[in-house]
């Protein structure tokens, strides 16, 4: 398989971007990932793909605990940053404590606090599964994502929230896979 290829094609799905944070001897650690997904509502399960070659992955391993920060469309320069190996990420982002100590970072669009689970190799990756212990959503509307290569973002939402619903919701099990 042609890796830029396999790379081009799979671009054509539309991710959120997600910073995955630990404390490593009291000091926050964390990383870019746009391959994090909700994964079972019983028990509250989410899951999340980091590289093998990732410098902060054995961290989070370390540690059994993790936050994720959903990026707001405004935190294009956040994703870039904890995009970059090596750079001390944290000394210019302001950030708080989830309530495990986990670092969650300020204007976010939301944020879960987990506990890891399992971890399964996944070819040049890993499938990393959290349970979640909290969560919550801050005040923005519109999700950083990332497309065809490139971040991008969605509109305004054009109705106040909540309008539709009853349109296009996970509402039962077996509704979507």
């Amino acid at each position: 398989m042609n890796p830029s290829l396999f790379r081009q094609v799979l671009g054509h799905f539309c991710t959120g971007v997600t910073v995955v944070a630990t404390m490593r001897d009291e000091r926050p650690v964390g990383f870019a990932c746009q391959s994090f997904a909700a994964l079972s509502l019983d028990p509250p399960l989410v899951l999340f793909c980091p590289a093998r070659s990732s410098g902060t992955w054995p961290d989070v391993e370390r540690s059994g605990r993790f936050a994720v920060s959903v990026l707001a469309h405004d935190q294009r320069e956040t994703s870039t940053l904890f995009g970059r190996g090596g750079a001390d990420r944290f000394s210019s982002t302001p950030w708080r404590r989830s309530p495990s100590g986990s670092p969650l970072l300020e204007g976010a669009l939301a944020w879960v606090d987990c506990s890891l689970e399992a971890v399964y190799e996944a070819g040049d990756h890993y499938i990393a599964v959290g349970r979640v212990h909290d969560l919550g959503a801050g005040p923005g509307e519109r999700p950083l994502l990332f497309y065809r290569g490139g971040y991008t973002v969605t509109e305004p939402p054009a109705s106040p929230a909540g309008a539709q619903e009853g349109f296009l919701t996970w509402a039962r099990p077996g509704d979507w896979c």
